[in-house]
C-alpha cells in the first residue's frame, strides 16, 4: 500500500470514529484509513500490520489487534473465525456469507442471493439470532 492510499481525509475517518462512540486517537485514525477508505476488506491483524507499516506508522501488532476488536465491539467490522490459525476482520458488517480460498488464506464475500440457509433453529428462550455464518471453503483446481 502506497503513502498516498493511507491518506483519505482524517475528518471522514474521525467522523467514523466518534459516531461508534471512539476517541479518534493517531493510531485508530491510521488503522481506520486503510478499512474505511475504499472496497470492503477481510484483512488479519498481521496482514493490517504490515500494510500500516509499509504506509510509514508505527504500530505495533498488539495494537492493531485491540483496535481491531475495538473496532469489532463498536460495530464498525465484524470478527470471522474462518481458519483456526487465523481471524479474519471484515468490514462488511451485513450478514452475509463468505468463500474461503484455502490455498491462499484469501476471503470473498458470497453474494446474498447465491446462497439460502434451510432449516434455522428455533432460538432459546431470551435469544435471538443475530448472524448465521456460512463458509464454504475452495481449493484450487489447477
Amino acid at each position: 500500500m502506497q503513502k498516498s492510499e493511507i491518506d483519505a481525509p482524517s475528518a471522514c475517518i474521525t467522523a467514523i470514529l466518534r459516531s461508534a462512540d471512539l476517541r479518534p486517537t493517531r493510531q485508530r485514525v491510521a488503522l481506520g484509513r486503510l478499512l474505511f477508505s475504499g472496497q470492503d476488506r477481510h484483512v488479519t491483524a498481521e496482514m493490517l500490520h504490515e500494510e500500516v507499516g509499509g504506509a510509514g506508522e508505527r504500530i505495533s501488532l498488539a495494537t492493531v489487534y485491540n483496535t481491531l476488536h475495538q473496532f469489532e465491539r463498536a460495530g464498525l467490522i465484524r470478527e470471522l473465525a474462518i481458519d483456526g490459525a487465523k481471524t479474519y476482520f471484515d468490514t462488511n458488517t451485513s450478514n452475509h456469507s463468505h468463500f474461503f480460498i484455502e490455498s491462499d488464506g484469501r476471503v470473498i464475500d458470497i453474494p446474498a442471493e447465491g446462497l439460502s440457509v434451510l432449516g434455522v433453529p428455533e432460538p432459546p428462550e431470551g435469544t435471538r439470532i443475530s448472524h448465521i455464518d456460512v463458509v464454504v471453503r475452495l481449493v484450487k483446481t489447477v
